[in-house]
């Protein structure tokens, strides 16, 4: 299971919030490159980054910082927030974005997001964000109007071949992942998942990678200490 690392960006901040409300943003280090070379060095390959005003706004925002990181971090970087046309795809997959990540246009724009998939293949992942079962968008703030798993076998319909699932009312709460969401999850699609929110224990990575699940993201259970990165990647291989 790959461990990714996470680095969330809010007015040129990395910060955390909890449960996706904005207003419990909390700046969690000074520098993103710095942050993310201190996670390579811990044997980290991968980082999730996301830029929390471009999906509020639905444009990119905090772009140069987040493509300046992904071009000197030394590590494969994902990237949502904000893209929902092409040609922002483009140009983050342009300037060393290894994946971007689909959230408020999987869901609302299928022709967008087939036609992405069909172009860049494997480079395109969906973010499936819910709270209590049920899909959000535009930065967590607006209900979708679809269950999380109906929008995630729609996605694989599309050829999506990797879904990022985050259940929001544990992201950030450091109180463990929502162990029965994922697995019902991974069994109604063949999509790799990643898991994301709430991971906060050796234990919780043990648990989840014995699942078979493609991928964890780890986010203040670093930032505050609960789970050492080195630790976490060992464990997941």
């Amino acid at each position: 299971m790959i461990i990714l690392p996470a680095i969330d960006i809010k007015d040129g901040k990395c910060v955390r919030l909890t449960r996706g409300d904005f207003n419990t943003a909390e700046q969690v280090a000074e520098d993103a490159l710095e942050t993310a070379r201190g996670f390579k060095a811990a044997g980290a390959e991968w980082l999730h980054t996301v830029d929390l005003d471009g999906a509020a706004e639905g444009r990119r925002v905090n772009a140069p910082l987040l493509t300046k990181v992904a071009r000197e971090s030394g590590l494969a970087v994902e990237l949502g927030g904000g893209i929902r046309d092409m040609a922002s795809v483009e140009y983050y997959l342009e300037r060393g974005i290894r994946r971007v990540i689909l959230g408020s246009a999987a869901l609302h724009d299928p022709a967008f997001t087939r036609a992405a998939v069909r172009r860049h293949g494997e480079r395109i992942a969906a973010g499936v964000d819910a709270m209590n079962g049920r899909v959000r968008t535009a930065g967590w703030l607006t209900d979708g109007g679809a269950d999380y798993i109906e929008l995630s076998k729609r996605l694989e319909d599309m050829g999506v071949t990797t879904i990022i699932f985050t259940d929001i009312s544990k992201d950030g709460a450091l109180a463990g992942p929502n162990f029965e969401q994922l697995a019902a999850l991974q069994e109604a699609v063949s999509c790799d998942i990643v898991a994301s929110g709430g991971i906060t224990t050796l234990e919780d990575v043990t648990r989840l990678a014995a699942m078979g699940l493609y991928g964890a993201i780890l986010g203040k259970a670093l930032y505050k200490g609960t789970l050492s990165l080195r630790e976490a990647i060992a464990t997941a291989v």
